[in-house]
């Protein structure tokens, strides 16, 4: 009987997976990367990480500081992290210890240099309080676009929020509403400004290697055939590569996880 069960299960499993698989593979990948578009190499000359305690903001932090055109790396976090400690010892990362997301006062120096922000503060729709969600979701992001416009409007200027896959104010969910809502809202705010951004609806985020486990890299390889994941250094170059063409993607627009993977392709063959 138990082994009837398992046999189930383990079928079960398996079939999600080549569905998932499948819709990736039909429906993923809007954005077709220019092979001749224009760069602006000044894009990610300052770079500020929000998240980089977590896994995803991990690995965008360490696309930063592996990044050659990025000169300047602020951290804005409330505690530290042995990625963050690492940069900070080396001199390759400003560590800044903020409390209040979404009150930005005391950075209004910082934030009149910055040219990128990458996006990785969030936390789990799983038994989240609805209220709190909302405000680490929606109010910390858009108090921290308001702030920035009122330092600085002129371009180069790109904001990336990962939302994550599922993301839309017309989903049944209340978190994928309310991440829709503030994909929205930001980009009503960047209307007219040198600000663009992008919301990454981002599949499976696989940690960086020094985080990693072997569930982690059977995940990856599951969900490889459909574009479901990326690697989340590959994410962070992904958004270099995007703030650098700064005529190419549109103020708003959407990154689901297969045009992540074409732009950070794109960004190795340069790079590396």
């Amino acid at each position: 009987m138990l082994r009837n069960v398992i046999f189930a299960l383990v079928f079960i499993l398996l079939v999600t997976i080549a569905a998932l698989n499948l819709w990736g593979m039909l429906t993923l990948g809007t954005l077709n990367p220019s092979e001749t578009a224009e760069r602006d190499p000044a894009a990610n000359r300052v770079v500020m990480v929000f998240g980089a305690t977590g896994s995803v903001g991990d690995g965008l932090l360490k696309a930063a500081m592996l990044a050659p055109e990025v000169e300047t790396i602020y951290a804005v976090t409330r505690r530290m992290s042995p990625r963050l400690e690492e940069g900070a010892a080396s001199g390759r990362v400003k560590v800044i210890m903020h409390k209040d997301f979404t009150d930005y006062s005391t950075l209004t120096e910082q934030l009149a240099e910055v040219n990128t922000v990458l996006w990785g503060l969030g936390t789990t729709s799983v038994g989240a309080d609805p209220e709190t969600y909302r405000w680490i979701h929606v109010d910390f992001p858009v108090s921290f676009v308001e702030a920035w416009l009122a330092t600085r409007t002129a371009g180069p200027m790109a904001f990336h929020n990962v939302t994550g896959m599922g993301t839309g104010e017309a989903e049944d969910a209340q978190w994928a509403k309310d991440k829709g809502f503030a994909e929205r809202r930001v980009s009503e705010l960047a209307e007219g400004t040198g600000l663009r951004t992008f919301g990454h609806h981002s599949g499976l985020v696989r940690p960086t290697s020094e985080n990693a486990n072997w569930l982690t890299y059977i995940l990856e390889w599951l969900a490889t055939p459909g574009h479901l994941v990326i690697r989340g250094v590959d994410l962070g170059r992904a958004m270099f590569e995007i703030s650098a063409r700064v005529e190419e993607v549109p103020n708003g627009a959407v990154i689901d996880n297969l045009d992540a993977i074409r732009y950070a392709k794109i960004y190795n063959a340069r790079v590396e």
